[in-house]
């Protein structure tokens, strides 16, 4: 939040200087970033007048001007060497010295000799003093400006900016008002008075209001508006202008600066259509799926079912409480507005803005609250200003819905000052606090009754209160005192599911023979883009070329560890890392994720045991591993919905559900892995973490261990199928049995495939064995059982493959 010390002089009387309103405003919680006082980048130009100017004898485009500076007994004439076309004899300008820092160009001005002559100071353009964007010649201002005056207190630029964070609690302090209120609770200066009164309308207003029933009950409350004719939408005065320069905005045309005046002033954003533009009233509803409109800000946005808009009687005008629309804005040739004053509700201006990615001042203030009972009275604040500097005539209000009633009584009790924050303060203080602050505070005994004013949605409670009265009376009284003794021990970790989940999975990839990496979300562009197909979120300012976007997985990090290790000859690793992924620059497009690669051999060169490089295999136990660390110990299908990043033929995926892939492990693609400038097979694996399901119970204990003193009995099955039936297509076949409370365990132990299978079975066949184990509950198993256990079994398969058993 930006404003100028003169614009903080209307709402609050005061002598105090920038250096103790600053100091003050920190020490109430707004936190002053940056002080801005013109002084020492202005304060050195002076007005002038250019008493004699005749062309350069040795280049075409210069003049040797005779400058007059200075007045009364300091009055003297230098000499300037310049080059603005618009330099002239007689000419009313600003001088800068020798020695002055010109802020344009960032150099200290010093006598020098141009082409022969002398010049002992400078003829200003407003770009050079960074005052404006015109630099087409030197200033030119009025005859009777002052000669040998400022040129800072002529052109009234030498009130101080201040710029202040303001927390999300307090809207009231988007205001300029607001800020002078708490201020003067501290006793900095005096309020203002400030009244609002009424325009009275001189006709009918012609264009009516309607808000449908579901809107009123859930977004929109009320809605405020009039029509006002006849109006002259020239420049801004320049009082105003200045002020929304000083603050960061571009003055754009009188109607368009009132509103964003009133905006910053009472913290009241408005809204003004081009009345001409619109046909019929206006009705505030839900936008209908897939609309389309084109902003002001010039892009065109797509609106859904949930979103508020306010349309005429043809189409959509504006994105309620965000941004109004190009075609009904207003321009240099409009003559009759429609103002509008609306109360939004804040959860549906901060998820339409979020999901539209709209950053504006009204929906700034908007999704943080703004004063309901100053709705009508911003309407009434920004007709008296467009009358005022416009001209015209205003009609009668129309409105629609009404203000709620949302005055809330609380109680203070005396000692809860005390007993909150350590700070004794009495109790008339305490009462003199919030009265000073708006609120309406009755002192009650030992109790103050405190009635909350509108523009404080933060206020719910008491200790809000003892808030309120604490930093106004200044923390800095606050003394400290020794803390009481802790009780022996180590105080229990208290860990949300999601960071317990992410410390198992770092101990399971740990003990699996990993090493943890902890990579930049930073990643190179060149990479990254074959780890997705979605658009890259890029960095404005990368600390790096090599790090100019957000990771869009975890891999690319990785295999640039894995190519530096290889360039010092390190050539076998095993690396994971556990952290989050980016899709989006909004909070909720980033996942938590944990992925690996491997390279290499994975046992290293030992005497006396056979070498074995890394394979699909271990990045396959990886993730299983992975998985089952974050809770989830049920049966996982693997299927082959892989991203292409990783290779078509050599990889899979862990599912629950078809569609939603829970981890994808494999050999990486051969196109990727040369673009990470390593050779060979590297194999990795990504577990999307937040997929995982979360357990069905929570328990802090293991179930009970059930063991059965009865033999198991093991029976193996052999069964010839086509060559592209896959190995999971018979686990699942099997798992389906009636009987799967009786198997202790499932597996695949013996795959013939090739030539030698096809001439044994035939052309494309394939011989695939499985093995069961089954396990006796309460008494063994009869013959008979063991029978219709495995005919089950070989029917199952044989329907859900099409093979036969072998014999």
């Amino acid at each position: 939040m930006k404003f100028t010390l003169d614009w903080l002089k209307e709402h609050l009387q005061t002598d105090a200087t920038a250096a103790d309103i600053a100091e003050a405003l920190t020490d109430l919680g707004l936190e002053v970033e940056a002080v801005d006082d013109p002084e020492p980048r202005l304060g050195a130009f002076t007005i002038c007048r250019v008493v004699e100017a005749r062309p350069h004898p040795d280049a075409d485009r210069l003049q040797v001007c005779r400058v007059e500076t200075g007045h009364g007994d300091e009055r003297r004439e230098v000499q300037v060497v310049c080059g603005a076309p618009n330099a002239r004899r007689g000419l009313i300008g600003v001088f800068a010295p020798p020695g002055t820092h010109i802020p344009g160009t960032g150099l200290d001005l010093a006598k020098s000799t141009i082409r022969g002559i002398e010049s002992a100071g400078m003829l200003c353009s407003g770009k050079e003093m960074m005052i404006s964007d015109d630099h087409d010649g030197i200033i030119d201002l009025p005859p009777e400006a002052p000669i040998g005056a400022r040129f800072m207190d002529y052109a009234e630029l030498s009130s101080v900016t201040f710029e202040i964070a303001v927390t999300p609690n307090r809207p009231d302090a988007l205001a300029v008002r607001g800020i002078a209120r708490d201020l003067a609770a501290r006793g900095v200066g005096r309020m203002s008075p400030s009244p609002v009164t009424e325009v009275t309308g001189m006709f009918a207003c012609p264009l009516g209001i309607q808000i449908e029933a579901d809107v009123q009950r859930r977004g929109c409350p009320a809605f405020f508006g009039r029509v006002i004719r006849g109006v002259r939408n020239g420049p801004s005065p320049a009082w105003m202008q200045r002020r929304l320069t000083a603050i960061g905005l571009r003055p754009i045309s009188a109607l368009v600066d009132i509103t964003n005046y009133v905006t910053f002033d009472r913290a009241r954003p408005l809204h003004v259509f081009d009345a001409d533009r619109l046909s019929g009233g206006l009705r505030i509803h839900f936008a209908e799926p897939d609309t389309e409109l084109t902003a002001l800000d010039g892009d065109r946005y797509r609106l859904s079912s949930d979103m508020m808009v306010i349309s005429d009687a043809i189409a959509p005008r504006s994105i309620a409480g965000i941004i109004g629309g190009e075609d009904s804005s207003c321009s240099a040739g409009t003559v009759n507005v429609l103002l509008e004053s609306a109360l939004w509700d804040p959860h549906m201006i901060a998820a339409t803005g979020r999901r539209l990615k709209i950053t504006s001042d009204a929906r700034y203030r908007f999704e943080r609250g703004v004063d309901p009972a100053f709705t009508r009275s911003g309407l009434e604040l920004a007709t008296r200003l467009i009358l005022d500097i416009c001209g015209g005539e205003a009609s009668e209000v129309v409105a629609d819905g009404r203000i709620p009633d949302g005055r809330r009584t609380l109680t203070l009790r005396n000692q809860r000052v005390h007993d909150l924050v350590g700070m004794t303060i009495a109790q008339d203080r305490q009462v003199a606090i919030l009265d000073r602050l708006g609120f309406d505070a009755r002192q009650a005994g030992e109790e103050i009754a405190v009635t909350v004013p509108p523009w404080r949605p933060d206020i719910h409670g008491e200790a809000d209160l003892v808030e309120e009265v604490a930093r106004v009376a200044s923390l800095a009284g606050l003394r400290s005192t020794p803390l009481p003794r802790r009780s022996a021990g180590v105080p229990q970790s208290i860990l949300t599911p999601s960071q317990s989940r992410e410390r198992a999975v770092r101990r399971v990839l740990a003990a699996a023979g990993g090493l943890e990496c902890v990579t930049y979300s930073f990643i190179d562009s060149p990479l990254a883009t074959h780890f997705t197909d979605q658009t890259l979120v890029r960095l404005h300012n990368p600390i790096s070329s090599e790090m100019d976007v957000m990771r869009p997985d975890l891999l690319p990090g990785l295999l640039r560890i894995l190519e530096r290790n290889r360039a010092r000859g390190i050539a076998d690793a095993s690396l994971f890392e556990v952290g989050p992924v980016f899709f989006g620059n909004q909070p909720d497009q980033q996942v938590l994720a944990a992925a690996g690669v491997m390279a290499g051999s994975a046992t290293g060169r030992q005497h006396g045991s056979s070498a074995r490089d890394f394979d699909i295999f271990d990045a396959k136990a990886a993730a299983e591993a992975g998985i089952a660390a974050c809770g989830f110990h049920r049966m996982l299908k693997c299927g082959r919905d892989v991203p292409p990043w990783f290779h078509p033929g050599r990889s899979g995926s862990f599912y629950v559900r078809p569609g939603v892939p829970l981890g994808v492990f494999g050999e990486l693609h051969p196109r990727v892995v040369r673009a990470a400038n390593l050779r060979g097979s590297v194999y990795g694996f990504v577990i999307d973490i937040g997929k995982v399901p979360q357990p069905r119970r929570a328990t802090r204990s293991r179930t009970a261990l059930k063991a059965s003193s009865l033999q198991a009995v093991e029976r193996d099955f052999s069964f010839i199928l086509d060559e592209r039936v896959e190995a999971a297509l018979v686990v699942d076949a099997v798992r389906a049995s009636p009987y799967r409370d009786r198997f202790a365990s499932l597996s695949v132990f013996d795959a013939f495939v090739g030539p030698a299978a096809h001439r044994q079975f035939g052309a494309g066949k394939k011989s695939l064995a499985i093995s069961v184990r089954l396990q006796p509950d309460t008494q063994p198993f009869r013959e008979a059982d063991l029978t219709a256990i495995g005919a089950d079994i070989v029917a199952r398969v044989i329907d859900r493959t099409g093979g036969t058993l072998r014999s």
